[in-house]
């Protein structure tokens, strides 16, 4: 099984940071929680990081993990956390283009369909708050 990291940044007001994707062409235009693979060797969290860094140019803080294993397709499970901007601010770098949403506008983009129930999961999180 193959791991896959997503940050769901969040900010004040309860704003979370989306992703539209711009490649494959299957997935391209969707948008996601930022984050890629864990290589070989390489922790969890420490993945987390070094996606945003390279995706976003930002520095993160991780925290609480948002559920369990999400699946993917064949061979791959996805592991998320509500994270925090540290430094910097987000630029898409690998992505067509990125929003930060507040509460009211958390489903007004077309999620792709594994980051769906987790915007559900995290809505669920910041509304307990």
């Amino acid at each position: 099984m193959k791991t896959v990291v997503a940050a769901v940044i969040v900010a004040s007001g309860g704003r979370v940071l989306a992703a539209q994707r711009a490649e494959p062409a299957a997935l391209a235009g969707g948008w996601e929680f930022p984050g890629g693979k864990v290589d070989p060797g390489e922790g969890e969290a420490e993945a987390l990081v070094r996606e945003c860094r390279e995706e976003l140019g930002v520095e993160i803080a991780v925290g609480e993990r948002v559920g369990g294993d999400w699946p993917l397709s064949e061979g791959y499970v996805l592991r998320v956390w509500l994270c925090s901007l540290a430094s910097g601010t987000p630029e898409p770098r690998e992505h067509l283009a990125l929003r930060w949403l507040g509460p009211d506008e958390y489903y007004d983009v077309d999620w792709l369909g594994a980051d769906l129930p987790i915007m559900k999961s995290v809505e669920s999180l910041l509304l307990r708050d």
